[in-house]
């Protein structure tokens, strides 16, 4: 048990600690007045001493995992109102574990987490729609893949929200699961309007760099998309018009003419998708080249 005197009008503190050493802090004098700190409680993973983690529950979908030491991960997690968190998840790869087999990728998950300095930790795991069939069908798992690595990319700053990404990556992991459009269509649907978010949408109906209304034959990765004779950049290709048709018809929902695409006026829309997402994001997209394209 502690006991500590009270400062006297001097300002000098009179009293000392009595108890354990480091059960609980001295009297400090503060611009000639007694101050008693409180007893000092160690954050758990790394928090801050002197406080108990905050807890908080969100919806969230499992976008990474990762393994860390012999039985625990790191889960990167896309939430509904926190942004993009990373969590330690103890215990998880024990054979024992309450909640291991819902923290993995594609998942839809209610989690609680406790804040932590850098890594927050999870303390309860609820699943919602954990997707389990799109692991089992390859063209699917390769799209949906592409589609985390895609919303980790786009959310580079941790704990800032991201409420219209987070509802799009349900959105697609929704679609894939239950098998409501060929797996290519869903990808490239959801990295255009994942463009549109971030604010890189390329210009499909109108010249993208004197708004001069289309359709336009030419399109420039750098000058933002669909281009005008008279705007046209060295480099510019040429793309079917039925290509630049079904990328509107993607962004706009447009499900009846996508699935009327022909195969090379896929192939021809996902390589003009993907080269402008990584011109953006200044770096390739380790999954994309896995990507099975019909």
């Amino acid at each position: 048990m502690c006991r500590s005197g009270v400062s006297g009008p001097s300002g000098a503190a009179s009293g000392a600690v009595g108890g354990h050493e480091g059960a609980c802090s001295t009297i400090r004098a503060n611009d000639g007045r007694g101050d008693i700190s409180a007893p000092q409680i160690e954050g758990e993973n790394g928090g801050m001493p002197g406080y108990r983690n905050r807890l908080y529950r969100d919806d969230a979908v499992v976008l990474r995992v990762q393994k860390l030491g012999e039985a625990d991960r790191i889960v990167t997690l896309l939430t509904r109102r926190h942004g993009r968190v990373r969590a330690v998840a103890k215990g998880v790869r024990k054979t024992t574990s309450r909640f291991g087999a819902r923290l993995e990728p594609f998942g839809h998950v209610d989690v609680q987490l406790a804040e932590g300095r850098s890594l927050h930790s999870v303390r309860q795991v609820e699943g919602i729609s954990l997707h389990g069939s799109i692991s089992g069908d390859y063209p699917r798992y390769t799209a949906a893949s592409a589609v985390m690595e895609t919303a980790e990319r786009l959310t580079p700053v941790e704990h800032e929200p991201a409420l219209r990404l987070y509802l799009l990556t349900l959105g697609a992991l929704r679609a894939l699961a239950d098998h409501r459009h060929p797996s290519g269509l869903v990808l490239d649907a959801y990295l255009l309007r994942a463009m549109g978010i971030a604010g890189w949408a390329p210009a499909l109906t109108g010249c993208a760099v004197c708004g001069t209304a289309g359709p336009h034959r030419a399109f420039s990765i750098p000058a933002g998309g669909a281009v005008c004779q008279r705007c046209r950049p060295p480099g510019a290709v040429n793309p079917a018009p039925a290509t630049l048709l079904l990328m509107a018809a993607l962004v706009s929902g447009d499900w009846r003419i996508a699935e009327a695409s022909e195969p090379p006026t896929r192939r021809e829309a996902s390589g003009l998708v993907a080269a402008h997402l990584q011109w953006h994001l200044e770096r390739e997209l380790r999954s994309l080249p896995l990507v099975e394209r019909t």
